[in-house]
């Protein structure tokens, strides 16, 4: 297996056993503050960027 499937396949994991025992509103909550995480952190990547 690629490191690419490897990574989905760990990605894919973490996010059951965050969800698991959690109701629907918490994991909308941490699916809400993931995404604003990773939003976040690809911003600051491209203005970290010295090519721009």
């Amino acid at each position: 297996m690629d490191s690419s499937c490897e990574f989905v396949l760990f990605i894919s994991i973490l996010a059951c056993t965050i969800a698991k025992d959690k109701t629907q509103k918490e994991i909308e909550i941490l699916s809400a503050f993931f995404t604003q995480l990773g939003d976040t952190l690809a911003s600051i990547s491209v203005l970290n960027d010295p090519e721009n």
